[in-house]
């Protein structure tokens, strides 16, 4: 397990390894130790996934609101 989770993780490898970390805390048979480094590295991925999700989401709303800006320019050149 790595300190820190590396910044140029893309979102697919972030969730993949996220479900290997939930998987293997729910299987058990670790240590204390372990599961605390398991948990620990499972809340990096999940921000990982968080700002990528994010990003996305800035990105839709954007795209989404120049697409109603145009529409209501146009609507509002035809009055």
């Amino acid at each position: 397990m790595t300190g820190k989770v590396d910044e140029a993780l893309g979102y697919e490898q972030a969730r993949d390894e996220l479900i290997e970390v939930v998987r293997r805390l729910e299987a058990g048979g670790t240590t204390l130790e372990e599961s605390l480094a398991l948990w620990e590295r499972g809340e990096e991925l999940a921000k990982v996934c968080r700002r990528w999700l994010d990003g996305a989401r800035a990105r839709l709303d954007a795209a989404l609101a120049e697409e109603e800006a145009a529409e209501a320019e146009e609507e509002g050149g035809t009055s």
